[in-house]
C-alpha cells in the first residue's frame, strides 16, 4: 500500500519455524532421482531419531512422522506425534492450550502405562466437568506431559456448559482420579466493535476475566500495539468504533485476517497465511501515514488527519497479501517489475478478503484504500482503472523502471477484466478496444494463486501470463472458457503471447496424455495400521509429463503419504495409508488424483478399516468366544491361547459373531 507516491511495502525474508532439511548420514546412491520431499522427510526423521534440537527423547519413546508439507524457499515442514510405549504423549499448559508435539518441552517421561483407576470412574469425573452433557467418548489412555508427566485418561465430554456449547477434553489422573488438565475445542468468540465493518466476530484466546488478541487456532496471528504487546483484558469484547482508538484497530485487522485465512483454505486451498499453516503478527499505532509489511509482521499506521487507523479490510489482505507472496515459489524477488507484480498480489487478496466476507458495511469493490482515505483524495488505487490516479493501464517497456506501486496497474487491471469483464459496473477501458467476459471473482482468484505457484525470483509479467494460461487449462478440464478469458485479459492489457505458453482444444495440450491404476485397489486394516498400494502410471499419447499425487476421501484420523509424491508419466509411486486408533470402522472409497502439467486422471481404492474376516494361521489363529462379549487383551480364553486384540465384523450374516479375538502365542494350524 502506499499514499500517493509514498506508502511503502517492506519485503525481506521471513523466519519460519520448520524441521530442517539437514544432511543424510549416507547420501543416498543417486540423489537426483530422490525426490525433495522424500529426502525432506528422510532428514527430518534422521532429526528425530538423533534428537535434534529440542526433540530430545527418553527410553520407551518414540517420534511417529505424520506428514512433509512444502512451504516457501524450498523447505518443507515434517510434523510428528510423540508417544510413550505406544501411547500418544500430549503436551498442554495449565491454561489449558495445547503446546505442539514437534518440540515442546516436556521433563523426561518415567510412568507406568497401566491404569489404576477403572475407565468409567474416568468417565464420571470427567462428566462432571460439563453441566449438561450430551455425549462423552471413550476414555483413551494416554501420557499427559509436561513438568511432571503422568498416565491420564482422557475423556472428550460434549454438551453445554453454563449455557455455552463445549466440547471439553478432560484429562483425569489414571491414579489418583484428580483433573490434571481440561482443553475446549469450542472457542468463544469475541465480540468486537470495529471501525470500517460494524460489529463482527473475532477468534481471540482466553476465558473468565482473561483475554487475548492472540488468535487460538491460526497459529502466529495476534495484534498489539506498535512495539509493544499483544491487547489483553478481562472481558471479551474489544474496541469502540472510534477510528482513533488502536484497540478498534486491531479489531479490524483481526476480522480482516482471519476472514483472508478462511477464504485462502476454502477458495484456494491454502493452508494459511504461509501456506504451512501458519501467520503473522500485526501491530496498530504506528506514526506514519504508511502500512506495510516488514518480512515477518504487518504494521498499520494511520490517516494524514489521523482520523482513522489504516485498517480497512482491503489494506490488511493486501499486506498479508505481501506474506502470501513472500512464501509462495520464487520468494520476495527483487525489481521494479517483480515488485509490482507483488503489490498487485497485495491488491489481488485485499479484493478477494473483501469478495469472501461480503460485509454490508464495507461493501466488496475493486478500489484501494477507499475506507480509510489516506491522504483526503480517495482509493489510493483503481484496479479497473489505474489511470484515474495516474498508473498504467497497459504493459509497456517502462514498467521494469516503474515504481513498484504504479508498476502494480497492468496486472490489477487484468485481474479485473478476467474478474468482471471490460462492460461490468465501473466498466474497464482496454488497451487493445477489446470486449472482455469474466469470468467471476472466485474462478479469477484460483487462476491468479495457481499461476502464482510456479514463480520464481525472477517473475515477470509474461512469466506469469503463461503460469495463469497453464493454471486455467489445469483447473477447468474439458473447457476452455476460463483459459480464454484469461488470454483475452492479458492481451487486454498488452501482456502478449509468450514462447512455449500453452494452447486449449478441450484436451490435454499437444496430445500428451496418461493412464493412472492402483494395484491392489483395495485393502482392509485394524484401525491404528497401515495399508499400501502402488500407483502406475503409464504414458498413452503424446511426451511424459510431472504428474503430483493426492489423496481425498480418507476416513477421519487418517493420513496418506505418497513416496515419491510427483512422478514423471510412465512412473510409478507407493501410496501408504496409515489409519489412526480412533479412525471409525467402515469403508471409505479414497480418490486418488494424478494432477499432471497437461492432464489430470483419478483412481479408486477401497479402504475398509475394523471389518472382515480375521486372519488365520499359525501366528494370527483366530477363534470366536462365545462365552465372551469383550475379551480384553491379555486375558486367556479358549484352549489356554491368550486373546491380544480384537477384531470386529460389521454387517455380518444373522448369527455370525459380531466380535473377533486374535491370539498370538500360536496353535495348532
Amino acid at each position: 500500500m502506499r499514499s500517493p507516491r509514498g506508502l511503502t511495502a517492506i519485503a525481506g525474508l521471513a523466519l519460519t519455524f520448520a524441521v530442517p532439511v539437514i544432511p543424510a548420514i549416507a547420501a543416498p546412491e543417486n540423489p537426483a532421482a530422490t525426490p525433495p520431499e522424500a529426502l525432506a522427510a528422510r532428514a527430518a526423521d534422521q532429526a528425530a531419531l538423533a534428537g535434534a534440537d529440542r526433540l530430545a527423547k527418553g527410553a520407551g519413546e518414540a517420534f511417529v512422522r505424520t506428514g512433509v508439507t512444502p512451504g516457501g524457499g524450498g523447505l518443507y515442514y515434517a510434523s510428528y506425534q510423540r508417544t510413550y510405549h505406544g501411547l500418544p504423549v500430549v503436551v498442554a499448559d495449565g491454561a489449558g492450550r495445547v503446546r505442539g508435539t514437534e518440540a515442546a518441552h516436556t521433563a523426561p517421561i518415567a510412568v507406568p502405562t497401566q491404569a489404576t483407576l477403572k475407565a468409567d470412574q474416568a468417565t464420571k469425573i470427567a462428566t462432571a466437568k460439563v453441566s449438561t452433557v450430551d455425549s462423552t467418548t471413550t476414555p483413551k489412555l494416554v501420557v499427559l506431559a509436561g513438568d511432571a508427566p503422568k498416565l491420564a485418561y482422557e475423556v472428550v465430554v460434549s454438551g453445554h456448559d453454563k449455557n455455552k456449547p463445549a466440547k471439553l477434553h478432560v484429562f483425569v489422573d489414571s491414579a489418583t482420579g484428580a483433573v490434571l488438565d481440561t482443553r475446549d475445542d469450542v472457542r468463544e468468540a469475541g465480540t468486537g466493535n470495529s471501525y470500517y465493518a460494524g460489529t463482527v466476530s473475532i477468534d481471540t484466546s482466553g476465558s473468565g476475566s482473561s483475554y487475548s488478541m492472540t488468535d487460538p487456532a491460526r497459529r502466529g496471528i495476534a495484534c498489539g500495539r506498535e512495539g509493544g504487546a499483544i491487547f489483553t483484558k478481562s472481558s471479551n469484547t474489544w474496541g469502540t468504533s472510534s477510528g482513533t482508538d488502536l484497540e478498534t484497530g486491531c479489531v479490524d485487522t483481526l476480522y480482516s485476517v482471519q476472514t483472508e485465512w478462511k477464504m485462502l483454505g476454502e477458495w484456494l486451498g491454502r493452508s494459511g497465511i504461509d501456506g504451512a499453516g501458519g501467520g503473522f503478527r500485526a501491530s496498530v499505532g504506528l506514526n506514519d501515514v504508511n502500512a506495510y509489511w516488514d518480512g515477518s509482521s504487518t504494521h498499520f499506521g494511520h490517516s494524514q488527519d489521523n482520523r482513522r487507523q489504516a485498517t480497512p479490510m482491503d489494506v490488511v489482505g493486501h499486506e498479508f497479501g505481501h506474506a502470501v507472496f513472500q512464501t509462495t515459489p520464487g520468494g520476495a524477488g527483487s525489481g521494479n517489475e517483480n515488485g509490482g507484480l507483488n503489490e498487485s498480489t497485495g491488491d489481488i487478496f485485499g479484493a478477494l478478503t473483501e469478495a469472501y466476507a461480503n460485509n454490508p458495511v464495507d461493501r466488496p469493490d475493486f478500489t484501494v484504500g477507499e475506507g480509510v482515505n489516506l491522504v483526503g483524495q480517495g482509493p489510493i488505487r483503481y484496479m479497473y482503472n489505474p489511470s484515474q490516479v495516474g498508473d498504467p493501464n497497459c504493459y509497456s517497456a517502462s514498467i521494469p523502471s516503474t515504481e513498484v506501486h504504479a508498476a502494480a496497474g497492468p496486472q490489477n487491471h487484468w485481474f479485473y477484466l478476467l474478474s468482471q469483464g471490460s462492460n461490468a459496473s465501473p466498466a474497464s477501458p482496454t488497451c487493445n478496444g477489446s470486449t472482455v467476459t469474466g469470468i467471476g471473482i472466485q474462478k479469477a482468484g484460483k487462476i491468479f494463486y495457481n499461476g502464482l505457484l510456479k514463480k520464481t525470483s525472477s517473475w515477470n509479467h509474461k512469466a506469469a501470463r503463461k503460469a495463469t494460461l497453464e493454471a486455467a487449462i489445469a483447473l477447468f478440464p474439458g473447457s476452455c472458457t476460463e483459459y480464454n478469458a484469461t488470454k483475452a485479459a492479458w492481451d487486454a492489457v498488452s501482456v502478449t503471447a509468450v514462447s512455449g505458453e500453452p494452447a486449449c482444444s478441450g484436451q490435454p495440450p499437444a496430445g500428451n496424455d496418461y493412464s493412472l491404476t492402483l494395484s491392489p485397489s483395495s485393502a482392509s486394516v485394524q484401525p491404528g495400521q497401515t495399508a499400501t498400494t502402488t500407483v502406475s502410471t503409464q504414458i498413452t499419447s503424446g511426451n511424459a509429463q510431472a504428474v503430483q499425487l493426492l489423496a481425498t476421501g480418507l476416513p477421519e484420523g487418517a493420513k496418506a503419504t505418497f513416496s515419491p509424491a510427483t512422478v514423471q508419466s510412465g512412473g510409478t509411486s507407493t501410496l501408504t495409508i496409515t489409519t489412526s486408533a480412533t479412525t471409525p470402522q467402515g469403508t471409505s472409497q479414497v480418490t486418488v488424483t494424478g494432477d499432471g502439467t497437461d492432464a489430470d486422471h483419478t483412481a479408486q481404492f477401497s479402504l475398509t478399516v475394523g471389518t472382515g474376516t480375521p486372519p488365520t494361521g499359525c501366528d494370527g489363529l483366530a477363534e470366536w468366544d462365545s462365552a465372551k462379549a469383550y475379551v480384553p487383551n491379555d486375558v486367556v480364553g479358549h484352549n489356554g491361547h491368550k486373546w491380544t486384540s480384537l477384531w470386529y465384523s460389521t454387517g455380518a450374516e444373522p448369527g455370525a459373531p459380531t466380535s473377533w479375538a486374535v491370539w498370538s502365542d500360536g496353535g495348532a494350524c
